[in-house]
């Protein structure tokens, strides 16, 4: 009888627009090596797939070998799990359709998985983190994009053509700001990281009020959140305004899909009270009424990059296996 070689590690890979993070994953879900480098090093996504590939072959070679490795699970933005493409994305350095998974699969002679980067991060939260336990959920990614996904019943709806929860390209305020997708007025063009700077810059335009915010020689949301921290009244209007755009696109996601729960993830999830206070209450004002006072809005305890590493993993446990090594 032949014997069967029951291969034990995945790789998990979570490419964002500034870095791509790849990491050795055993069964158990333990990181057994990891590493990264810069996307944005990479305009061309045809070296970006060969040099992502070369670097997981001497990761996995100085790790127990490529025998050992089952499948590749990748998190982007804008990616399809149903066409294995990222496509269109607003924040990455490559435009148009790219078939990434089939890119991969041929460089690398493995089954490779690929989803959604919030739909990632959901599937981290469900295995690992803060939604562990829960059925029905949304996980809302919050960065330089705004991405989400929900799910129903102890499973995460992908949607027909991959793209459920794009939920940062609902429209917030009519004939808005101009959105990095094409559209004018997305969520995303408030509450993602450039539009949080954006208000910054407005409310500095628009009063000679002395704050803080006017002498730091960057503007971002982790240096407009430090001002809140230090009681920086204009600070904490700008999270004060963000907060209560997404607690109102909150409320419409919730009405419609009934979650348990509400879990930021994502760099500006770090602004924490200043960021959940506001949402709080704006969702409440206009969520459902029997809703009201029910949904747990929470921040997510993981590390980002260790979850959305471990999220690729699982994804890639889920894929039928496939080698040319065999």
């Amino acid at each position: 009888m032949e014997e069967y070689n029951i291969k034990s590690k995945v790789v998990g890979v979570d490419i964002s627009n500034e870095s791509t993070t790849y990491a050795i994953v055993d069964v158990r879900g333990n990181i057994i090596a990891e590493d990264s480098f810069s996307t944005e090093d990479y305009p061309d996504v045809n070296t970006f797939v060969t040099v992502l590939s070369e670097k997981i072959v001497t990761l996995v070679e100085e790790n127990g070998g490529y025998e050992t490795i089952r499948s590749v699970g990748v998190s982007a933005p804008s990616a399809s799990s149903v066409s294995g493409c990222i496509e269109n994305a607003a924040n990455l350095p490559w435009k148009g359709i790219v078939p990434l998974a089939a890119m991969l699969r041929d460089r690398m002679g493995l089954a490779v998985a690929l989803s959604n980067d919030a739909h990632i991060s959901a599937l981290g939260e469900y295995t690992f983190g803060s939604a562990h336990g829960m059925k029905n959920f949304i996980i809302i990614s919050l960065g330089v994009g705004i991405g989400s996904c929900f799910f129903s019943e102890g499973k995460e709806h992908v949607g027909h053509f991959g793209f459920a929860g794009e939920f940062g390209h609902t429209c917030i305020v009519h004939q808005g700001r101009k959105c990095g997708c094409g559209h004018e007025g997305c969520l995303e063009a408030y509450v993602g990281a450039n539009g949080i700077v954006e208000t910054a810059r407005e409310l500095m335009a628009e009063s000679d009020a002395p704050s803080l915010l006017r002498n730091l020689e960057k503007l971002s949301p982790r240096t407009i959140a430090e001002c809140c921290d230090k009681g920086d009244e204009m600070a904490i209007e700008v999270f004060r305004i963000t907060g209560h755009y997404l607690g109102m696109g909150l409320a419409n996601y919730a009405s419609v899909v009934d979650p348990e729960a509400i879990i930021f993830t994502g760099g500006i999830s770090r602004a924490g009270k200043w960021l959940v206070e506001p949402v709080d209450e704006a969702f409440n004002e206009h969520v459902f009424g029997n809703l009201r006072g029910k949904v747990k809005i929470l921040c997510s305890k993981l590390n980002n990059r260790e979850r959305d590493v471990l999220g690729a993993s699982a994804l890639a446990w889920n894929v039928p296996e496939y080698s040319l090594f065999k």
